[in-house]
């Protein structure tokens, strides 16, 4: 174990940045001054390795404070935690929001992903540049989880405390300010601007946005929460994995595996203690469901996490939260903060004496980290990179305990699962893929935003929804990992299976239009981008093959038919060795938009 310290010293706030999140050191081995009594004897060193999951909050608290990370600082926190300072380094250029090298205190992150791009992020961005100072580094960026609202920007200035303000949707004007004078921005419109069924009375995940006070725990309370929490108690944990269960209930952020029998997996292990993990990283490309329900109903997460805690075992929770989502970030930390002060929350949960607690973790942006043993990585302070199954997380997940991690909406369909039970539940959508689910519609739509239907709508219906334009060249399903459909093929019924037997996939949900105006040979050189930088590099398939696939598409993105012919040929053979070779879901799934975009839709004939 490597662990050279160079001369480095932080400075002050550096410092103050990492003892505000750990303490004050306590001998000269963790920094603190020299005494006679630390050439004595050493202390801290196995308690500060076992706080090593406490790296990427350090990095984040420097970077906050700062806007980048020194080598100085790296040091002192690496001293704090007994960590190598290599691996930290690792860790901290794991992530896109971290610097490493000195930059301004202002960041402007520019969204120059599918949605963006369509809506003239490029424009925006050379606009941005010309008008900016020195003051300010502009980063073109990966999605932001602001598809309705595009273009979309997000300023983060450092300091203490740090500042954030979003322009979306963004001009120049309005991005030039958020980057200037965070505190001057705009305010962000509320989360019901993203639901334009806001109101409905027949929703079922959405009911409460933009009807209940997302800061107020009465106003949710008045409005049925809390009150599911109640029924699993009743039930006991085995009763509530039954109606879980019972109810058809499958993953919603892509892989669909049923979640019943996840969590009957993880509560029957033996091993203990149970961790819960909350995978809030929706990192997809058009992906922004879970930002609005963490936004515009932040306590219906953490009843819902409260409840699958209570099912399978598990004491702790972690909530892996985006780190370009600053307004969630917020109203969960107020929810989770008033959940306590509450008794919904902590040692004895509504005197049921039941223990149980939240705690959130922000990620820095890497796609990778939405699998989830590359976020119990990123969690436990080590780089985000897949690990090999078996064994599976809920035998050995995060700290090698079995774990049960679900995403946002998969979680907060368990309320309604316990209030209207599961064979009514069931009854929603079809006899394979049940409930309600979250579509995010952005792109050339005349009303984006999250649309609540039943399984078994239609594409064509929900475009209805939210009335396509005329026009319409294509339809992205799934995001980047996603695949495209012609729009004679909007008879596609919305389902896990029906996608599947359509030669698509469903996904997350995402669900992306684009006219005849958006340049399709540009949009898959901007997925083939995304996902060399964002593959963690671990994997030879993966590594090498998202590199290869952005050559021959740069070469090719010009040409059309024969002069094509070879590099789409290469292109097949790249792709079918990702999909068979990569360690993932990323390597596995990097080639299909490509592959579907030249095959269902003639992309370069």
């Amino acid at each position: 174990m490597d662990l050279h310290f160079g001369d480095s010293k932080p400075t002050d706030d550096e410092r103050a940045a990492v003892d505000a999140l750990l303490g004050p050191p306590e001998s000269s081995w963790e920094g603190a001054d020299r005494s006679d009594a630390d050439l004595r004897w050493a202390r801290g060193g196995r308690e500060a390795r076992d706080r090593r999951d406490l790296l990427l909050p350090g990095l984040h608290a420097i970077n906050d404070r700062i806007g980048w990370i020194s080598e100085g600082a790296l040091d002192y926190l690496c001293r704090r935690l007994t960590v190598p300072p290599s691996e930290a380094y690792g860790v901290a250029t794991f992530y896109a929001m971290f610097s490493v090298k000195p930059r301004p205190a202002t960041v402007l992150h520019v969204c120059t992903d599918l949605a963006c791009a369509a809506a003239g992020a490029s424009e925006l961005c050379a606009g941005i540049e010309a008008s900016l100072g020195p003051g300010v580094h502009v980063e073109r960026s990966p999605c932001l989880g602001l598809c309705e609202r595009a273009p979309a920007a997000l300023a983060i200035k450092a300091g203490d405390p740090v500042r954030t303000a979003v322009a979306a949707p963004a001009t120049v004007h309005d991005a030039v300010l958020a980057a200037s004078a965070p505190d001057s921005a705009p305010e962000e419109p509320s989360a019901a601007m993203a639901v334009p069924q806001a109101g409905d009375p027949a929703l079922v995940l959405l009911r409460r946005i933009g009807v209940v006070d997302p800061s107020s725990l009465d106003d949710y309370r008045a409005h049925g929460g809390y009150t599911a929490l109640r029924r699993a108690f009743e039930l006991g944990p085995a009763g509530v994995i039954r109606e879980v269960t019972d109810s058809g209930l499958v993953g919603r952020g892509g892989a669909a595996f049923p979640t019943g029998r996840k969590w009957q997996a993880t509560a029957s292990q033996p091993d203990h203690p149970h961790y819960l993990v909350c995978n809030a990283d929706e990192s997809e490309p058009g992906t922004f469901k879970d930002r609005v329900l963490m936004e515009g109903d932040p306590y219906a997460l953490v009843e819902s996490m409260t409840i699958a805690a209570y099912a399978t075992g598990a004491h702790k929770g972690y909530l892996y939260l985006r780190g370009e989502y600053p307004r969630a970030l917020a109203r969960l930390e107020h929810a989770l903060a008033q959940a306590r002060a509450r008794g919904f929350l902590g040692d004895d949960i509504l005197g049921q004496g039941y223990a149980f607690d939240i705690e959130i973790r922000r990620g820095a942006g890497a796609y990778i980290c939405g699998e989830e043993t590359a976020l119990f990585n990123s969690i436990e302070g080590y780089r985000g990179e897949p690990r090999s199954k078996p064994p599976f997380p809920v035998e050995k997940g995060l700290f090698g305990k079995p774990t049960v991690e679900n995403n946002v909406e998969t979680l907060v369909n368990v309320l309604p699962i316990l209030t209207m039970g599961a064979p009514a539940y069931a009854a929603i959508g079809t006899q394979r893929s049940t409930g309600p689910k979250l579509f995010c519609v952005s792109g050339s739509v005349e009303r984006p935003g999250i649309y609540e239907l039943p399984f078994g709508a239609t594409l064509g219906e929900l475009l209805e929804l939210a009335g396509v334009r005329d026009g319409l060249r294509a339809v992205l399903l799934g995001g980047a990992a996603g695949g495209f459909v012609r729009p004679d093929e909007t008879g596609i019924p919305l389902t896990f299976e029906g996608t599947r037997e359509a030669g698509t996939t469903l996904g997350s949900g995402v669900v992306m239009a684009f006219d005849d105006t958006v340049p399709l040979p540009r949009l898959l050189l901007r997925i083939a981008e995304f996902f060399r930088d964002e593959s963690c590099g671990q994997c030879v398939p993966c590594r090498v093959g998202t590199v290869r696939q952005e050559e021959a598409l740069h070469r090719i993105v010009e040409r059309t038919g024969a002069a094509a012919s070879d590099d789409i040929a290469l292109l097949r053979e790249v792709g079918r060795a990702m999909r068979d070779a990569s360690i993932c879901g990323l390597g596995q799934t990097a080639w299909n938009a490509v592959e579907s975009a030249i095959d269902r839709l003639g992309a370069y004939e």
